[in-house]
């Protein structure tokens, strides 16, 4: 089937997106020269269509490398001893968030290794309320701190978060168990349940997947997207697989594609999903400046508009390295703020300062009905 007519069943006015059939997500996801620059054009024309030419901002706050998983792609698991293990005091926690405040950002999303024990939890609890506590709740918060009971989910909502980022990272479950051990601490379908946990307690849920993965195929990509669509998530994150050398994975690094082409590949996804999901929020990933210095602005170019500047203390972030050679490690947030207005600009784009930035499809689907009399 050529690609234009794949792309043809595209209507940039449809909230609820293109339904696309498996073999025609793969025929997308292989599109080379003319096809895939139709592919990204009509990607940027879908999002522009729905959510303008805005990017939202996320203030990322690393908040622990402290893990008690052992991925087998992930440079902080609990197994590698090469690094310092931290976990950042309240006080940095809440400058932090006040830093976003002060640039505008209008969320700040905290991230950490996977850890459930009560101190953790508990303390998350608290740092959310005191982030709330911050210019009358202004700040948005996201939080993406892995698998925790419903329970621990519920509180932390109640006490201020409404976003929560849960990456699948396969949803192949085969694919899932050659990339994590297959123990009590790593079980694919205590992942699902907790991705269907926050969607089912009002969270604004993401997910994701690293794409060029070892064993991966196009049949894997294909299944992740209509994943997404199917558990009807309100944002996504992407980006390319980078092995990192204390890691299990690290041995297949010659028998993966090249950072470009998974580079490539990743733009693919994106553009394909903004095409199935027109309203949700897509994020840009660090990742993919880490392969490519332009990687963001062309993951925003054909269909992300989320950027997450890191404002974690610069001390710390060389000890949260899931993937090595990390992208604006050094950079100072003020310096950071200055560079993403001018490279936006650049390519057409605008930061929408001090706003949520909330889901365009989460919002509308639970909008209050309106009954008429």
């Amino acid at each position: 089937m050529p690609i234009t007519k794949i792309l043809n069943k595209v209507g940039p006015s449809t909230s609820s997106g293109t339904s696309l059939t498996k073999e025609e997500i793969k025929l997308l996801l292989a599109a080379e020269g003319d096809d895939k620059k139709l592919l990204f054009d009509k990607a940027l024309q879908t999002k522009l269509a729905h959510l303008d030419n805005y990017v939202h901002l996320r203030g990322l706050i690393e908040y622990s490398n402290i893990c008690t998983k052992s991925c087998l792609y992930c440079g902080v698991r609990s197994k590698n001893p090469n690094f310092t293990r931290y976990q950042l005091s309240d006080e940095e926690v809440i400058e932090c968030a006040k830093l976003a405040h002060e640039l505008g950002y209008g969320s700040v999303a905290l991230q950490s290794g996977e850890r459930s024990d009560k101190d953790f939890t508990d303390k998350i609890t608290h740092l959310v309320k005191e982030i709330k506590k911050i210019d009358n709740g202004s700040l948005g918060i996201t939080l993406s701190l892995g698998e925790q009971t419903e329970e621990t989910y519920r509180r932390w909502f109640e006490a201020g978060a409404h976003r929560y980022l849960l990456r699948i990272e396969a949803s192949n479950e085969d694919l899932y168990y050659k990339i994590h051990p297959r123990d009590e601490k790593h079980n694919f379908q205590t992942r699902l349940n907790c991705i269907d946990t926050l969607l089912k307690l009002g969270y604004q849920t993401g997910t994701g997947v690293m794409v060029g993965l070892p064993f991966q195929t196009l049949d894997d990509l294909a299944d992740d997207l209509l994943f997404f669509k199917q558990k009807d998530v309100a944002m996504v994150g992407m980006g390319p697989f980078i092995p990192h050398p204390d890691t299990p994975l690290w041995q297949y690094k010659d028998q993966i594609s090249s950072a470009e082409e998974r580079m490539e590949l990743t733009l693919k996804m994106i553009a394909i999903l903004r095409l199935m999901m027109p309203e949700i929020n897509m994020v840009a990933a660090t990742a993919n400046q880490t392969v490519d210095p332009m990687g963001r602005e062309k993951a925003i170019a054909v269909g992300a508009n989320v950027i997450m500047p890191n404002l974690t203390p610069n001390e710390f972030r060389e000890n949260y390295l899931i993937y090595p050679d990390k992208a604006c490690v050094k950079d100072k947030p003020d310096q950071c703020q200055t560079c993403l207005d001018v490279r936006l600009a650049a390519i057409g784009h605008k930061v929408l300062y001090n706003a949520w930035g909330d889901s365009v499809a989460f919002t509308k689907k639970h909008a209050p009905k309106t009954t008429c009399v």
